[in-house]
């Protein structure tokens, strides 16, 4: 594997905003500044908003709700199978009495999960609804995954 050639530049900052930098560096184990501004420039990369919308992509769409809403539950579960093609697996926790954490792990053009993601944010009890992705390689290199091998569903009531 070929090493990635490195280039340095300067970077000015408030040194108030350098020593909250340090600190967060320090709390998540980095030995240096580099490692975590490569992190952090990824991490804004593969932000939705970056990415091409025909992108092929793979991630999560995260969201709690108020299982208790008339229907919501199944309104849920129809807007997962109307994008069958698109979702992996799913998980299902019950946080307290009322409320449900769901993590749905998806994979295709971004446009769509971008679609999926505001479909399901916008019903009556859905308190919050992410979409978080990562860039996957279309030149075949890497493991492709065939939908038609069916999603799983974990259901985990510990709560």
């Amino acid at each position: 594997m070929e090493k990635d050639v490195l280039t340095r530049f300067g970077v000015s900052m408030p040194e108030d905003l350098v020593n909250q930098f340090d600190q967060y560096i320090s709390e998540q184990g980095y030995t240096n500044r580099s490692e975590a501004i490569r992190d952090l420039v990824r991490r804004v990369l593969l932000e939705p908003r970056q990415l091409n919308s025909e992108q092929l992509v793979a991630g999560t769409i995260v969201m709690v709700y108020d299982h208790h809403v008339s229907e919501l539950p199944l309104t849920l579960m129809e807007l997962q199978h109307q994008y069958h093609h698109h979702v992996i697996s799913t998980m299902h926790v019950h946080l307290n009495h009322e409320q449900c954490l769901e993590i749905i792990v998806v994979r295709g053009n971004l446009s769509k999960l971008r679609e999926l993601k505001q479909q399901i944010q916008v019903q009556k009890g859905v308190l919050y609804a992410e979409l978080s992705v990562t860039y996957l390689d279309e030149d075949g290199k890497g493991h492709t995954h065939d939908p038609s091998h069916g999603h799983t569903h974990t259901h985990d009531s510990k709560g």
